[in-house]
Order: structure tokens, then sequence, then C-alpha cells
């Protein structure tokens, strides 16, 4: 581990010695399909050591996506934990009937002693080198070189978002040093730390804690999977005291049976939490636990988290539903984002400052991506007017916090009105009833759309009358929004979510559509 941090500062100084700013091409590249193991903990030093660029691949992926990011980065190393073998053989095989010129890759099998020894013992009889016997094959004088060029690529992600249409990221040495020193700043962490691996590496290299946590020195817990379960039995048994999370396993969290928890908590426990707007109603449940959550808010386009909501001390002597909703909105910009702001599409103007005025939410600086890999339209379309565009519309508060709205094509206007559909999801959270829901627009006779809401149940409520339900659930909502945001349409059942566990509204969109328009009553 201490070459591992001698490695990292050494490289720091010399990117902050470097001034070249020429984009170079990636050079080659090593795809690791694995979850949360050491290994690929590892691969985030040791690839871009060996000169090349690293490719972590989202293991909820199915074989015919794994294929096609694999084809399209050509990756000519893929390390594999065993437990994924099949799949990567299997996507390696629609990859080769893809491409007239298909080269095999490298094939190093990960083993892990808690998985079943068949998986690693077929990997074996098929070809792959084991992964320790790998590292026994080099060369321990080895003597790596720094980037030429802090600007050149370390690694390569790719977006899954809420559409079918993977867009690989490219990110550069410079922003992954910006990002890596801008985690622990935000945080306040430090080497007392004992951080618990529940957000996925393959996921933005783990937000860049990859890197945090060895320039840190903190120590970190490796999970194979994430359950309530297990979070709750690291914090008790192992000292964990920092995890980063996407709401959906907050939510997962506070909602876990008794038989799941170890309540109270030993100690303070520190949660990092981005993606999707978390509602206010699980960051108050979150709080009631013992847990303290700072929000983030980023893309994979911009290394992870870019900005937080940071936590003011005079929100101390606030309601904690009130500290809840202050601590939902996005916030300012991290240490290491040098510009954010809110502006008019049209006019690339910035918004005032007054929590209404809507506008598309922009970055610049150096955490923000090179650009996308072998796709100039959509690097053309991303950084238009100088500005990286995050699809993202907010309003700008009068003390300077953003606060997402809603995302661009998820606006519903109804009558002329516009209606964020994050705001009425925020307010369907706090039903008892309701586990998860998603609102998306639906054609409306008369007022042109209305809010359509998909709702995930609590598993004790499924077994209820589900016409009762959904006229509590109308009711509750006419007492607790504008009656031109309530719902028009509910609908039962699970949400469809992408490999990262982001709700597919576009999925949602297309099944409102099939419903049809609702008719206006004539009573």
């Amino acid at each position: 581990m201490l070459d591992l941090i001698h490695w990292i500062y050494d490289v720091f100084y010399f990117m902050l010695n470097s001034s070249s700013q020429y984009l170079p091409n990636l050079t080659w590249q090593v795809a690791v399909i694995a979850p949360n193991v050491p290994a690929l903990f590892e691969a985030h030093f040791g690839v871009p050591m060996a000169g090349a660029v690293l490719n972590s691949v989202n293991i909820r992926l199915n074989a015919q996506a794994i294929a096609f990011l694999l084809g399209h980065s050509k990756s000519e190393v893929v390390m594999v934990d065993q437990e994924f073998f099949t799949l990567a053989e299997e996507a390696l095989k629609i990859q080769e009937g893809n491409e007239k010129n298909f080269k095999p890759p490298l094939l190093v099998v990960i083993g892990d002693k808690s998985c079943d020894p068949k998986s690693l013992n077929y990997a074996l009889g098929r070809g792959a080198i084991e992964y320790e016997k790998f590292l026994e094959s080099g060369d321990p004088e080895f003597d790596w070189k720094p980037p030429e060029d802090e600007w050149q690529s370390i690694a390569l992600g790719y977006t899954s978002g809420t559409t079918s249409s993977p867009k690989g990221v490219v990110l550069s040495h410079r922003g992954a040093y910006l990002m890596s020193l801008s985690n622990p700043i935000i945080w306040g962490m430090d080497e007392r730390a004992i951080y618990l691996w529940t957000l996925p590496m393959f996921h933005c290299n783990g937000w860049c804690f990859t890197w945090t946590l060895a320039a840190v020195c903190v120590t970190s817990i490796c999970l194979r999977q994430v359950t309530a379960k297990a979070v709750y039995s690291a914090i008790a048994y192992a000292g964990v005291t920092h995890f980063c999370a996407a709401p959906v396993v907050l939510n997962t969290i506070v909602n876990a049976s008794k038989e799941e928890t170890i309540l109270p908590l030993p100690r303070l426990v520190h949660v990092m939490t981005a993606g999707a707007a978390p509602p206010p109603s699980v960051l108050f449940a979150m709080s009631e636990k013992g847990f303290r959550v700072t929000h983030t808010y980023g893309l994979s386009e911009t290394y992870g988290p870019s900005t937080v909501c940071a936590w003011k001390p005079e929100w101390d002597s606030l309601p904690p539903i009130k500290q809840a909703r202050l601590n939902a909105r996005q916030g300012v910009r991290y240490v290491g984002l040098e510009r954010l702001d809110v502006v008019d599409t049209k006019t690339m103007k910035p918004v005032p400052a007054d929590g209404k005025t809507m506008g598309e939410i922009v970055m610049r600086g150096n955490v923000v991506m090179k650009g996308y890999l072998k796709n100039p339209k959509a690097n053309e379309e991303a950084f238009a007017n100088g500005w990286f565009h995050s699809g993202d519309l907010g309003v700008k508060n009068p003390d300077g916090y953003i606060e997402i709205k809603d995302r661009s094509k998820d606006i519903i206007i109804s009558g002329g009105e516009n209606i964020s559909s994050v705001e009425v999801e925020n307010v369907l959270y706090t039903h008892p009833a309701i586990y998860e829901v998603s609102v998306v627009a639906r054609l409306h006779e008369r007022w042109g759309e209305s809010p359509c809401a998909f709702v995930t149940l609590k598993p004790e409520m499924e077994k209820n009358d589900k016409q009762q339900l959904i006229d509590d659930i109308m009711k509750f909502s006419r007492s607790n929004m504008p009656a031109y945001w309530v719902p028009r349409s509910i609908v039962f059942g699970p949400l469809p979510k992408t490999a990262t566990g982001k709700i597919q509204k576009h999925v949602l969109r297309a099944k409102a559509k099939e419903m049809g328009p609702v008719r206006e009553s004539k009573l």
C-alpha cells in the first residue's frame, strides 16, 4: 500500500508541474468486469502505471451491452471476476460475431475464496490466466513512467443513464487527481476513516474514491453484494464510519426490517449520496437513524459528484424535516470545479437567484470529461457554447444553492403550466404506503399532459385493496400539492431500472403513451 501511496504523490507532483494542453488519443485499454473486490481497487493503480486506460465495466449489464463496450473501446485485456466469467465469455462470443477482424483479448480471471470454485476452474479450463499468477509473471523491477502529459486519459466509463445508447466518457489524469483530492476536503475525511464499498467501483471509478482512499490512507472494506443487513453488520462489527450510496440504496436502508438492522448505530456514520435527487423524506429518515448525509450531485461526465449541499451552521436549529428539505438541494460547486451555473438555454445568460426561474445546469473546468469516445456529434452538443450541458433543469436559490427541478425531457406541461416530476415524487414519497415512485407525463384530453405516477408499494401494503390505495393516494396528493400537480393516473408495480439502479423514465413514458390520453370526466 505504501508503494501505491508513493506512486500517487509522485504522479500528483508531476501533474502539478505539467502545462501541456493537447488531447492525445486513448492508448491500449484494460477492461475489468468485477464487483467491489480488491483486484478492481488495485487495477485503478496498476493499469495507469502500465501506461494503459482503465475501463471498469458495469457487472449488471447483459452480454450484448458488454460486447458493445468491449468492441467500442477495443479492450486488449479483459480481467473478470470468476463469478462473471461466463457473462464475459458470452459477450466475447457476441463481439466475435460482430467483428470481421476480431482479435481475442488476454483473459485474466480473478479468483475469490468466497465463491464456488467451479466457476474459477471453468475459467482456467477455458484458457484464462489466474489473477495472482498473472501478477507473479510481472517484472518486480519494472520502471513505471508517469504520463507524458496530465491531460492524457486515465479511465473510460460508459454512461447508462436512462437511455439505451451508452456513450464512452473519457477521463484525464488531471481531472482524476483534482477530484480525488476534492473528495476528502468536501467530506472532511482523514486517515481515521473506515470506508465501506457500497458504491460500485465501476460507477465513475467509485466517484474517484478509489484514488481518494489511497491518498488519505483510509481503510477500505470491500462488499461483493450490497444489502441493508450487510451495511448494518459492517457498521456494527467492522467499525465503518463512511460509505457512499445512491438514493435507492438509502431507501433500502431506511426501509429495512428489524431483522436486517442493528440499531442504534454505535457511532455517527457519514454517508455521501448522489445520483437521482434524493427525496427529503429519505434524507429525514436517514438522519433519524443516526446517519449524517452529505448530499452531492454530478454525472459520469464530471467524474462523479461535482456539487455539494454544504451544511450551514444556522440549519442546526431548524426542525429536522426543514433540514432535510434544505439538504435535498444540489448546492454549490466542488472545490475542484471551476465554474457552475444555471443558465437560460437560449441566451446562455445566468438565471436570477430567485428560486423560481428555471434554466439548465452547466459546468466548466478540469473535472469535466475530455469528451465522449468516437462520438463527435455528442461532444458538439454536450460542449455547446463552451459549457458542459448537464441536461438537468434547475433553479438558483437566493443563497446561491442550485436545485434540480427535473430533466429537460421529464418536465410535464399541463394546461401551459410546467410541473416538475421530481417535486411531485418528493411529495408522494412521504405517503406511508409508497416504497418507490416515478412520475411521467401522460396525454390528457383537456390539459395536454397530466402527471402519471408509477408506484411500488411497501411489502406490507401489497395485499391491500388497490382501488382503496389509489383513492387514499389521490386524497393525500390533493392535501399536499397544488391541484394541477395531482396525478391523474396511478399504476402499481415494480419500476424498470438501468444497470446502475436509475429508474428508466423513457420506459415509463412509453407505457404511459400506450395507456392513451386521460379522458375528461363528464361529471
